[in-house]
């Protein structure tokens, strides 16, 4: 099987690129990737010499550029990863989101209704179904919960998703959709919060904290989404969503305290800044769709998987090293800088 795989210099992507390739050396992996902010090459850098492996630098925007690529790759599917991810960054600039996360997944569907492709695969979130109460602990997100955006990002990734179910219906275009909770371990962008408070822990610097640090999101190893998506790609029925999570409710604030106590670092780092516009307080999916149909369940404790991305990471300083020292850097300084 040959597939693409876009967005696949960033965290998820990335992790499912070294899945897929170490896993299945007689399928073909083509990393398409625009190589924004988010997306790194280095990441792949393990993958570069492996032969069935391809990365080739592009836009999902692009139509003229993702037929040609269609046309002489010739892949059986497309997995969708490619997308402006982050919240806070969906606030200050709500069009890059809408143009990436919507109008380039309707691209993508064009090229695979146009060269008749075995499936497409949408990569979307929990994010879409909006939040929960703190207080109604049994309330959790499943397939058919109503859709309620609450950010810029998470309403270009619902809209993406609707597109992609109306394909379905009106083309019969052969399309899946995964929810997934929230990603954490190894190559995960330092903006986002485990791994900025792991390397600013590490530098003994401020750990910036949104409100009180009591919004709950529940935390899905990478490793685990990643075997996820290979099995509703392989298993998963045509025009179905499937939520993925990992039954790791936590606090954000719990999660930061974690981290300081496997570093050895104290809670007096932790500093507590103006909470973003419209933060969801809690997320909790519900997996019992794909474990009951495909047999899939998470594999990893957050006990457990904290402590191996914390490794990871000190284990790795010069691939973040060299992130914050460029771009992000300065993108940190405008988001925090006059809060801290």
């Amino acid at each position: 099987m040959k597939i693409i795989v876009t967005g696949g210099a960033g965290f998820i992507g990335g992790n499912f690129c070294h899945y897929m390739v170490n896993t299945y050396p007689d399928d073909t992996i083509i990393c398409l990737d625009k190589l924004t902010y988010a997306g790194n090459l280095e990441t792949l850098e393990p993958l570069k010499d492996k032969k069935n492996f391809k990365f080739i630098k592009g836009d999902i925007c692009d139509r003229d550029f993702v037929y040609e690529l269609c046309e002489s790759e010739k892949p059986d599917v497309i997995i969708n990863f490619a997308a402006e991810s982050h919240v806070d960054r969906s606030v200050l600039e709500p069009d890059v989101f809408v143009k990436t996360n919507v109008l380039g997944t309707q691209v993508l569907l064009d090229a695979t209704k146009k060269y008749n492709l075995k499936r497409f695969h949408q990569v979307s979130t929990d994010e879409v179904y909006g939040d929960l109460p703190l207080d109604r602990p049994e309330l959790m997100f499943d397939e058919n919960y109503k859709i309620k955006a609450s950010s810029p990002y998470s309403a270009s990734k619902a809209s993406a998703d609707l597109l992609t179910l109306a394909y379905y219906r009106t083309f019969n275009l052969p399309v899946t959709i995964s929810r997934c909770s929230n990603n954490y371990g190894p190559y995960h962008f330092p903006e986002k919060l485990i791994p900025l408070m792991i390397q600013r822990a590490l530098n003994d610097e401020p750990l910036p904290v949104y409100g009180e640090g009591k919004n709950v999101r529940d935390w899905l190893y990478v490793l685990d989404h990643c075997k996820a998506i290979d099995l509703i790609v392989r298993k998963g029925k045509v025009g179905e969503v499937y939520n993925v999570g990992g039954h790791n409710e936590k606090a954000n604030i719990d999660v930061v305290k974690i981290i300081l106590k496997e570093l050895g670092k104290p809670e007096s780092l932790i500093k507590y800044v103006t909470d973003r516009p419209g933060h969801d307080l809690r997320y909790a999916i519900n997996p019992e769709k794909i474990e009951r149909e495909l047999g899939w369940k998470p594999e990893t404790k957050f006990e457990d998987g904290i402590k191996y991305t914390i490794k990871w990471y000190l284990e790795n300083r010069p691939w973040w090293e060299h992130i914050i020292s460029g771009e992000y850097q300065n993108y940190f300084n405008n988001m925090y800088g006059k809060r801290i």
